[in-house]
């Protein structure tokens, strides 16, 4: 059987992807099958279609790993909403017609009409309260701010400043830290201030008149949720016992980390996308609770059928998008 899928065929700009026919995928035995009714475009799934903007010095290993002249996996897309349309033989978690929400991983795949994933990785049962539109933000951007925050052991009472708060990862980060305790600090552009003031934070900073690096301010933790950022341009930011988390890598945050070791202050890199699969369902479990409590919620900017994904993407390539970019696939997506 055929399903449609939108396939990335090179590298190069967004006309490089293609809505076509490819074959349906059958689950394997610890496998579900999801028909898959929303999903989203991220700055990753950009950054993967062109692959060139990758440092230098992950340039060449980065091709091997990915694809030497066009992504090995075809078909991107790293987050999904739907509903289960079949189980193997071993699945036990989760039955037909159960609705989820997940991360597809180094698997992506997410855009497509049908996507295979096994029942013990990063996938949970849809929030009661959500839209499959507005669940299928939720897994990347909130599973991320999530366990970057963990990492650092957030608590009560700090001081946190979130670089890039208007952004998928960076909207989960504001609301996570204000719901741990924190007193958050949100950084972000002229236009995004409302926003992030009304997701909780109480101070908000915008880049295009200040650099929060000079304001003489210092914090527990600082949140690089964009990459704009560096632990030696915000060390002097930090309290004695700061952290400074990013989520892109750089060489020289690598080796900061390792000289970091040795001081109060710290680096931190944690590569969400490495977690352990029963971390990131346990962490898509504590984000549907908070959900369905009314703690958090994901930002929605822009929705797109599936047919219209370059669209998405040249918007998303922008840089200003408020949250996240959603693709719906068929009716249920409002469900």
């Amino acid at each position: 059987m055929k399903m449609q899928a939108i396939v990335c065929t090179k590298y190069g700009p967004p006309d490089v992807l293609q809505l076509k026919e490819v074959e349906k995928p059958t689950p394997k035995d610890n496998e579900v099958l999801v028909k898959v009714c929303a999903t989203t475009v991220a700055a990753v799934d950009c950054e993967m279609r062109r692959f060139n903007k990758f440092p230098l010095w992950m340039w060449l290993p980065g091709r091997i790993i990915v694809g030497i002249t066009g992504p090995r996996r075809k078909i991107l897309g790293h987050e999904l909403s739907g509903e289960i349309e079949a189980v193997g033989k071993d699945v036990t978690l989760f039955r037909k017609g159960d609705q989820i929400f997940a991360a597809t991983g180094n698997s992506y795949g997410a855009h497509a009409e049908y996507k295979c994933l096994p029942e013990d990785g990063a996938l949970a049962r849809k929030p009661a309260n959500m839209t499959y539109e507005k669940a299928a933000a939720v897994p990347v951007g909130g599973g991320t701010a999530l366990h970057f925050l963990r990492k650092a052991k957030i608590q009560s009472g700090q001081e946190v400043l979130i670089n890039g708060a208007s952004g998928s990862i960076g909207t989960f980060a504001v609301q996570l830290a204000k719901y741990f305790g924190a007193e958050v600090t949100g950084v972000c552009s002229t236009a995004n201030l409302e926003l992030v003031k009304s997701l909780g934070a109480e101070k908000v900073i915008d880049y295009t008149r200040e650099d929060f690096t000079k304001t003489g301010l210092t914090y527990d933790i600082i949140f690089d949720a964009v990459g704009k950022s560096s632990f030696s341009r915000c060390k002097n930011s930090l309290k004695p016992e700061g952290i400074y988390l990013a989520t892109i890598p750089s060489l020289g945050l690598m080796l900061q980390m390792s000289w970091t070791k040795f001081g109060r202050k710290k680096a931190m890199f944690t590569a969400a996308g490495f977690a352990p699969s029963n971390e990131k369902r346990e962490n898509l479990d504590f984000l549907k609770e908070l959900i369905e409590a009314g703690e958090i919620k994901p930002v929605i900017d822009r929705r797109y059928p599936l047919k219209q994904i370059v669209e998405a993407h040249k918007y998303v390539e922008t840089g200003h998008k408020k949250g996240n970019v959603v693709i719906t696939l068929d009716q249920f997506s409002t469900i």
